[in-house]
């Protein structure tokens, strides 16, 4: 099995004390082939597809993804081009995001087309998240499309809705619904669907994302209640038991790779739901994005995955 993750890594400012940070490597689709890498069985390869610069954050990106396990897409560097930059700050408890991404080469990944076909030859799943969609902008999610819509892949999308990446909200919706046109398996959380298309409750959003083509959209909606459409038929999710939550830092990201990595492995959407919010609820248990995952896909339904 291979799998690839497609999008943009950043460099991540966070508090480390008095007017300190501490930098790291962050991006909502690295998170999640991050948490691919930690659940799948050792003999599948998880890579990522990104477009880096010649610097020196490039370069701590590029080490990041290794040892993490992670395969790095061969895509031609950018010559003048750098890495996104994003800083956390903390009030009360409460984080808040500024971000500096206009100079990020990640953003004319698919101005290397050829290449980026060349990184999906023999892949099994790709992931996009509509904040790749929004970096892309108009002319790469074009090209994304064009690349991912002749039936050679199965595509899992995660809509992660950032309003501020886009244009206006009808830009995002058009990209959102031609996205899930082409894909597989939909993810998207009940509250960026509510405020974005105002749908009124997880069924809603499931429903709307079934009729435009997916045959599996699974809609997470924070420590409440969350909705499944499979092959035609709807079933209303239990909570997740999100208990006393530290940090929901990289929640979604952890739930979408234990998700995919549990139905990969043959397991029903409904036991996929119940591993992938055993998996989130030990992310948020702790602070920080990346939180080593408890068990391996497979094992709170008790049948552990063949690693040999």
């Amino acid at each position: 099995m291979r799998i690839v993750a497609i999008g943009e890594a950043m460099i991540e400012l966070a508090p480390a004390g008095a007017d300190l940070f501490r930098a790291g490597v962050a991006g909502d689709s690295l998170n999640t082939a991050w948490y691919l890498r930690k659940l799948c069985p050792q003999d599948w390869s998880v890579a990522f597809l990104t477009r880096l610069g010649l610097d020196k954050p490039a370069a701590r990106i590029a080490r990041f993804v290794s040892e993490a396990g992670i395969s790095l897409a061969p895509v031609t560097p950018h010559p003048t081009r750098s890495v996104g930059m994003y800083m956390i700050s903390l009030t009360d408890g409460e984080r808040s995001f500024d971000y500096w991404r206009g100079q990020s080469a990640a953003r004319l990944l698919l101005d290397r087309l050829d290449e980026a076909r060349a990184a999906l030859v023999d892949t099994n799943l790709v992931y996009v998240t509509g904040i790749t969609l929004a970096v892309l902008g108009r002319k790469g999610r074009q090209s994304l499309f064009g690349l991912l819509s002749d039936g050679r892949y199965r595509i899992a999308f995660d809509p992660n809705h950032r309003p501020r990446l886009w244009a206006n909200a009808a830009e995002a919706r058009s990209a959102y619904m031609q996205m899930a046109a082409i894909s597989e398996i939909v993810l998207p959380s009940f509250e960026d669907e509510a405020a974005l298309f105002a749908d009124a409750d997880p069924m809603t959003t499931a429903r709307r994302y079934a009729e435009a083509g997916p045959s599996e959209v699974l809609v997470k909606n924070g420590s409440a209640a969350g909705a499944l459409t499979f092959q035609g038929q709807e079933v209303r999710l239990p909570a997740p038991d999100f208990t006393h939550p530290v940090d929901t830092t990289g929640a979604g990201d952890s739930y979408n790779a234990a998700y995919l990595v549990s139905r990969l492995t043959g397991n029903s959407p409904s036991d996929a739901n119940v591993f992938a919010q055993h998996v989130a609820a030990n992310t948020v248990s702790r602070l920080g994005a990346l939180v080593d995952p408890p068990v391996r896909a497979g094992e709170k339904q008790g049948h552990p995955v063949d690693q040999t």
